[in-house]
């Protein structure tokens, strides 16, 4: 059945999370829709971090009467097979085992969630199809052949977005969620430029944009919506224009911003 980019992605009602003993996500209450591109902003230590946890079904709420919490409409989830659902890009480097796999191989385990092509994993036709049309949208073409411990972390981002994104291969776009975490920590100035090219290309191709950042430098002009999060709450939900401003950053951040746009990014100090 093709859905509607209005269908839910993420509906959160009341959710409370707690790391030990410690109450990190206080009443979240925070509706996503498919297809939406969409940041999370907020200053470190805001939660951001549990909340993709508990969007990735790593961390569960208190169990409360008024919670809710459902992903792509269902309440429970078998992890391997969300993870095929929801692409998560973090910014962490890729490990030993992904390392030493080349780039298209790399993409292909996406299929498994798995950090690299395993022996007993049998991959088809299908599979190296798709991974190749994925290399083609993230242009990462060139890196088919090249092992990724050998990539510039840039290059290695490129392909860590298509491993996310492999396993959902539907025709309608407003079914393909990509979840990227803090994308442009460790890249340099030039890999920060094509990483935001290589987004924004996948936005403009209907493919859904979490952002989770604290850089203002790194919401695309497509992203049109931003929650910003504050002390484990959310500080503000609405639209881009109505929340990036000198003020709400201030407030935000709790620090002096200037705050100015140049090409439809948004640039703050």
């Amino acid at each position: 059945m093709r859905r509607s980019a209005s269908d839910p992605f993420l509906l959160f009602e009341h959710v409370n999370v707690c790391r030990g003993e410690t109450k990190v996500l206080h009443d979240i209450s925070l509706s996503i829709h498919r297809g939406e591109h969409i940041a999370i902003l907020g200053p470190n230590g805001c939660g951001k971090s549990t909340l993709i946890k508990a969007m990735t079904c790593e961390c569960y709420p208190l169990v409360q009467p008024d919670t809710v919490v459902r992903i792509f409409d269902r309440a429970r989830w078998d992890l391997t097979e969300l993870r095929r659902r929801l692409g998560v890009v973090s910014a962490e480097l890729p490990g030993k085992p992904t390392q030493r796999t080349s780039g298209i191989d790399a993409v292909i385990s996406g299929f498994f969630s798995s950090s690299t092509l395993w022996p007993n994993l049998v991959v088809t036709d299908e599979m190296r199809e798709r991974a190749r049309e994925v290399l083609e949208q993230v242009d990462a073409v060139n890196l088919a052949e090249k092992n990724v411990g050998e990539m510039s972390a840039g290059q290695q981002r490129r392909i860590m977005i298509g491993r996310a994104l492999v396993a959902n291969s539907g025709d309608d776009g407003s079914d393909r969620m990509l979840l990227l975490d803090e994308p442009s920590n460790a890249l340099d100035l030039s890999a920060q430029r094509e990483l935001r090219t290589t987004m924004r290309h996948l936005a403009q191709q209907g493919t859904g944009i979490i952002l989770i950042t604290h850089h203002i430098e790194d919401i695309l002009p497509e992203i049109d919506r931003v929650v910003m999060m504050k002390e484990g709450r959310i500080f503000a939900d609405g639209s881009k224009r109505d929340l990036l401003t000198a003020s709400q950053l201030s407030s935000l951040f709790n620090t002096t911003v200037t705050l100015n746009e140049r090409d439809g990014f948004f640039h703050a100090w």
